[in-house]
């Protein structure tokens, strides 16, 4: 009896659990096994919508992308043509490109920038606790859910020159003696625009931005006081680098947006006046409402091109705060077990 010995029952029983038919642990199921009936079944819920999707998306994408590279006008449907890259060509050569490509960077630039710091400053008032701070939240995010083609309406209604307010505010505190016309003047219409965007853009980078800051951990601006450390250290020692990566991907979103965001324009200037205030999409609408589909086309795909590229950078961000979200949490349990 001494001799021998007898193995435990968990040493046994261990590799039955793990057999194949096995029953299923508690608190957890088996995976069922995947079948050619399920897989029918799930096809046939998916048709549908890749029905919907290629017919509505992908289709028109393709037809639209061939026009790019054909002659295809509608003031002459008889010859729809094979022109290579013609219509590429007029785009670069016409006359409005250098004023259209310079509108859109400052378009991006002076929207991205203004609606980042002033979206910055919101988010962190709106972290502080104060009284009704749920109301001031909801007055500050109101404007997202308004359309940008009614927000264009509205400040064409506020930068009017003969009834508008903006003109009444300005002379009433002094800062002009007489009504400028604000959307009419070539030298200012760019900047009335601009205003309208920060306005409407502002909200967007605040919510990000508050969702993001309040995953930064309260120990941390506790330790930052007892080390003595300022605001201004402290934001850009603790906040701005916990929220990297979040700001990140929030100004590149921004950045694909407003670059594809024709709305405000069209509902303040229509491009006017004279093209002075025409970005790319906008233009590109123009050219389509001319007629000329395959100069248009050609337009559009320029801009796709410069949309992948810009999300490629955005998936990539994405990617690398996933890895090094996993990584975090595999550093932290191996501190814990240490």
């Amino acid at each position: 009896m001494s001799g021998t010995s007898t193995p435990t029952s968990g040493v046994t029983e261990a590799p039955s659990v793990h057999k194949e038919g096995a029953p299923p642990r508690a608190g957890g199921g088996r995976r069922r096994e995947f079948t050619t009936r399920r897989g029918w079944v799930i096809a046939a819920f998916m048709a549908p919508a890749a029905v919907f999707v290629a017919l509505f998306t992908y289709y028109p994408m393709i037809a639209g992308s061939q026009m790019a590279f054909r002659n295809w006008n509608l003031t002459d449907l008889t010859d729809t043509s094979w022109v290579g890259i013609r219509n590429f060509r007029d785009v670069f050569t016409d006359p409005a490109w250098g004023t259209v490509l310079g509108n859109t960077a400052l378009w991006v630039v002076g929207s991205i920038v203004p609606q980042l710091v002033i979206g910055f400053a919101l988010a962190l008032w709106l972290r502080r606790r104060f009284r009704l701070r749920g109301l001031y939240q909801a007055l500050i995010f109101f404007p997202w859910a308004i359309s940008g083609f009614l927000i264009g309406i509205l400040f064409r209604w506020m930068f009017n020159s003969e009834f508008g307010v903006v003109n009444d505010l300005l002379q009433k505190a002094g800062l002009i003696d007489e009504p400028v016309a604000w959307l009419a003047d070539p030298d200012t219409a760019m900047i009335a625009v601009l205003v309208a965007n920060v306005w409407y853009g502002v909200t967007f980078f605040a919510i990000m931005i508050l969702a993001a800051l309040q995953s930064v951990p309260d120990e941390l601006y506790e330790a930052a006081a007892l080390d003595g450390a300022g605001k201004a250290r402290t934001l850009f020692r603790i906040t701005i680098p916990y929220i990297r990566v979040t700001l990140v991907l929030t100004v590149l979103l921004r950045v694909i947006w407003i670059f594809n965001f024709p709305d405000l324009i069209f509902g303040m200037t229509g491009g006017g006046p004279n093209d002075e205030t025409h970005i790319v999409t906008t233009w590109m609408i123009k050219i389509t409402q001319q007629g000329d589909y395959g100069k248009a086309s050609a337009l559009g795909l320029l801009v796709v091109a410069v949309l992948l590229v810009f999300a490629t950078f955005f998936l990539t961000a994405t990617r690398e705060r996933g890895g090094g979200r996993r990584g975090a949490g595999k550093g932290g349990k191996r501190g814990v077990r240490a």
